[in-house]
């Protein structure tokens, strides 16, 4: 409720109107602009916005703005509304098959919201919240395998069965004189084609979708691709889910670097076929 001039006002309250931040605070976060209450951004005190909004000193004055005045936080501005949306309710709901959860929950280690960090990290790998984010896709470590699959012995009679193929391409540049010159390029990525859902149950975050975003689970897809380069991971992943191979077929092509050495590049691609009863 607004205060009128007839209304009286205590002194801590009236300092806090007078040196601090406005009840309604105007943010602009990457480009994009909100709206919200002072109380619900210095809701969870621990977090960074807690801290730069309280209203224990006056900190309105070193925060950036941008040409308008408005609070600028340089963060990815379409992420920020579910980290409002936690800041108001202590709870996210995100949209079906979202797939930007991984840069949300950076968002949310950035904001310092350790409890949006755990509702956003995968339940077997909470053991380890930085495993993802520095999987052998970046760094060549391990990481973790985010397997989602449950146990056999949880497994329900209806689970779906289906195909999922896997494509591994490679390829070296090999000189006449000596096979010991091999020089062997770095596989670009592991494909995976099939039905959207059973990909996405086999390999969860480990999937990438950026090529083909918009599929719905039930289409089928040639263009996903895997975050990791170990293809015996890959394996492991879909064996723990119950799926076996069936088939696979390769294909190796030579062509010469150029027309003037005999220096030739070996290009090989494989598929593997997989099936679940």
């Amino acid at each position: 409720m607004a205060l009128s001039g007839n209304c009286r006002t205590n002194p801590k309250e009236q300092a806090s109107v007078q040196n601090s931040f406005p009840d309604v605070v105007e943010l602009n976060v990457g480009g994009q602009v909100y709206y919200t209450r002072h109380s619900t951004l210095v809701g969870t005190p621990n977090s960074l916005l807690g801290k730069l909004f309280s209203s224990k000193k006056d900190a309105s004055n070193d925060l950036a703005r941008d040409p308008k005045g408005r609070y600028f936080i340089d963060r990815d501005g379409f992420l920020f509304r579910y980290v409002l949306d936690y800041l108001r309710d202590k709870q996210v709901v995100l949209p079906d098959h979202f797939p930007e959860k991984g840069r949300l929950r950076k968002e949310a280690e950035y904001f310092q919201l350790p409890d949006l960090v755990k509702l956003l990290t995968p339940d077997d790998i909470k053991h380890s919240p930085d495993d993802y984010f520095h999987s052998d896709y970046e760094d060549g470590s391990q990481g973790s395998d985010h397997r989602q699959c449950p146990p056999p012995s949880l497994v329900p009679a209806d689970r779906k069965s289906g195909f999922i193929t896997v494509g591994y391409r490679g390829s070296c540049t090999m000189g006449r004189e000596s096979q010991t010159d091999a020089k062997f390029r770095r596989v670009p990525r592991i494909l995976i084609c099939g039905r959207v859902a059973l990909a996405k149950e086999v390999f969860g975050e480990t999937l990438n979708e950026s090529r083909d975003p918009d599929r719905t689970p039930d289409r089928y897809t040639s263009r996903f691709y895997l975050k990791f380069k170990h293809l015996e991971r890959s394996f492991d992943m879909l064996s723990e889910c119950g799926f076996q191979m069936v088939a696979c077929n390769s294909s190796v092509t030579a062509s010469f670097v150029n027309q003037h050495t005999e220096d030739k590049i070996w290009s090989s691609y494989t598929e593997y076929v997989f099936y679940r009863k």
